[in-house]
């Protein structure tokens, strides 16, 4: 499901808010989307990115992001 609006979300280490995932990605959001049965989003769109939301089980349920530009410049 792709939300248009933000949904909190947490992990083991730390509640993301709006305020603080666009202060970690330095970017704008727009839009996530959310698989059925998960908490966690897997994809969050911003003005200039599509990060890849990835989660990590070592000894804490914790997320990877990766940024990848939304309209990169082929010259």
């Amino acid at each position: 499901m792709i939300l248009c609006e933000w949904k909190d979300f947490s992990t083991d280490t730390e509640t993301y808010t709006l305020e603080n995932f666009e202060e970690i990605v330095g970017d704008e959001f727009e839009a996530m989307m959310i698989e059925d049965g998960k908490t966690i989003p897997s994809y969050i769109w911003t003005t200039n990115f599509v990060c890849l939301l990835k989660q990590n089980t070592r000894m804490y349920n914790d997320i990877s992001i990766t940024k990848i530009l939304r309209n990169p410049v082929c010259e």
